[in-house]
């Protein structure tokens, strides 16, 4: 059984507010990315108070613990996006399209009753090497 590696970027936001998990497990050829906000590196905050701005950092920050891994976005095989609001889904999905290329990975969609800092969007992904 492959053994389970920590993964971590200084490139990309650490764990929120310190709490027990890490940016990313690799264990064999996949990569386990925890739920990203779109908490900006540079100032600790929300890169934006829109889901349009929340999404781009997000995709950021998922490309760089990607690239820590091994892989890339290109590599990506399954997110699961949860929203504050169902009707920011178009916004959501315009940005994150810009970003999966033409072969985006198996995804899911789900409206959630909170997320912390305000945040209006959260994105986990699974990625091979």
């Amino acid at each position: 059984m492959a053994e389970k590696q920590v993964v971590h970027t200084d490139r990309a936001p650490g764990p929120f507010q310190g709490a027990p998990y890490n940016q990313a497990i690799r264990v064999g050829d996949l990569v386990f990315v925890a739920g990203q906000l779109g908490v900006s590196l540079e100032t600790g905050q929300l890169a934006g108070a829109g889901v349009s701005e929340q999404t781009e950092q997000i995709m950021r920050n998922l490309s760089a613990i990607l690239e820590a891994a091994g892989s890339g976005l290109e590599k990506l095989v399954k997110t699961t996006v949860f929203l504050m609001d169902l009707g920011d889904f178009g916004a959501m999905n315009e940005v994150y399209g810009t970003h999966v290329g033409t072969r985006p990975p198996a995804r899911s969609t789900v409206q959630i009753a909170g997320l912390p800092s305000g945040a209006l969007v959260e994105i986990e992904a699974i990625a091979h090497i």
